[in-house]
């Protein structure tokens, strides 16, 4: 029980963790999402790293509409890719792929890395992981890069929310989606 138990807590701290924000103004435009996390929601991140924990040969990807390995850790679509379906947008570009920049980065961006997990020393066997710390450095460094796009003050709303009607948050905790209202 007490396996089970700390197996679970560890599952639930550690699976996944995706932000998503919508921000609706005059056009209807900025709409970000923003993925932190493992292997789960990696969507390549690791791909642009000197790592063993990496999804770019077969069978990852088998059913993917390119039926090409894409970093993901699965044979087709992952967590926010579905939700970005759901969403109607398109799923973030990982936030070190080169692609991310113009347009691209007013999607949103995914921070996740495959072997990471609650503790810094989780997946100490892979060399090169993007660790939660440094997802969410990334996540400030993102921000940085969008204010230069469009402005500080445009960047603020496209990463917050004053109205938490106009938000979509979740958070994939095992077999449970948990999401507020979406306007």
């Amino acid at each position: 029980m007490a396996f089970f138990s700390s197996f679970a807590s560890w599952a639930i701290l550690s699976l996944v963790v995706v932000f998503g924000v919508i921000v609706l103004e005059a056009e209807a435009r900025p709409r970000a999402f923003f993925v932190f996390g493992d292997s789960l929601v990696d969507s390549g991140n690791n791909n642009y790293l000197a790592t063993t924990a990496r999804a770019d040969a077969p069978p990852y990807g088998i059913d993917y509409p390119t039926r090409r390995p894409t970093g993901r850790f699965s044979n087709g679509y992952n967590i926010p890719d579905l939700i970005s379906q759901k969403l109607g947008s398109e799923s973030p570009l990982p936030y070190l792929s080169p692609q991310l920049r113009g347009e691209k980065l007013l999607v949103g961006a995914n921070f996740a890395s495959a072997g990471i997990g609650i503790l810094n020393d989780t997946g100490i066997q892979f060399v090169n992981i993007i660790r939660m710390y440094r997802q969410y450095e990334h996540f400030e460094e993102y921000q940085k890069r969008v204010a230069a796009q469009i402005g500080a003050s445009q960047a603020k709303l496209l990463v917050t929310s004053s109205n938490p009607g106009n938000s979509l948050s979740a958070c994939a905790c095992g077999v449970r989606l948990c999401t507020s209202t979406l306007i």
